[in-house]
């Protein structure tokens, strides 16, 4: 919340006008192409994370497909996440989130403009709905960010299992998966330092459906999740809680 407090006051003279414009497009999502509101988001993270202290390391970036569907992985540590990945990331996404933040003030906004689907974790019927409009929608092109530990891990740098059933939509769509390793950035907003920060994100490299058709989904998670170790592994202790 401290960090949070300060990207407000450090940006004081721009937050009425980035708040204004993303209520706007927020509501008028379908006036503007999905470019367009991405942009937007990027313009509001760079311009917070000047005012926060927060510097984006991102690795990987020519891995991401500059075409067609696919689904980024990432390890899940802090209400930060998606902001990291849109800064790093050159290509528009939207996410699969749980209902229980749908309303938290700008991540709100944000998921809005991002046309991001909320899910019912708890109603089975609702969920299975959800990953049909993923498959629906990658097949169609589109790229989408799913947290498959389901939840923040509150670990920091450690990792919660992947659920398996979270890579249904990667083998229904038959799309690339890419493996996200996020490094610190529950440091964000889940503590209470506003010490200057760098959050690494490692996009790493795509596994193809052709590597992964014949695997189960929780080999699967269990691939996807070794491979995010692997790198979080590499920045030693200083990065741990």
């Amino acid at each position: 919340m401290k960090r949070i407090i300060m990207m407000v006051l450090r940006n004081l003279l721009l937050v009425p006008y980035g708040w204004i414009r993303l209520n706007y497009y927020a509501s008028h999502v379908d006036k503007y192409s999905e470019e367009q509101r991405f942009q937007l988001l990027k313009y509001i993270c760079t311009r917070a994370n000047k005012g926060g202290s927060i510097t984006i390391d991102a690795h990987g970036t020519e891995h991401i497909p500059e075409e067609g569907g696919f689904l980024f992985y990432p390890n899940h540590q802090g209400l930060y996440d998606v902001l990291a990945v849109v800064d790093a990331c050159p290509r528009p996404f939207s996410v699969v989130a749980k209902k229980e933040i749908a309303n938290v003030p700008f991540l709100k906004q944000v998921f809005a403009c991002m046309k991001a689907i909320m899910i019912d974790r708890e109603d089975i019927k609702q969920s299975m709905q959800v990953i049909l409009q993923v498959i629906k929608e990658v097949k169609d092109g589109r790229a989408y960010l799913i947290f498959a530990e389901g939840t923040r891990s509150r670990k920091g740098n450690t990792l919660l299992d992947f659920k398996g059933g979270s890579f249904k939509a990667a083998t229904k769509s038959r799309c690339p998966i890419i493996p996200v390793a996020l490094i610190d950035s529950y440091k964000a907003f889940d503590t209470s330092s506003i010490k200057p920060l760098t959050v690494h994100v490692h996009f790493l490299d795509p596994i193809p459906y052709e590597e992964y058709k014949d695997m189960k989904t929780t080999e699967i998670a269990a691939e996807v999740k070794q491979r995010i170790e692997a790198v979080i592994q590499t920045y030693g202790p200083n990065s741990c809680p």
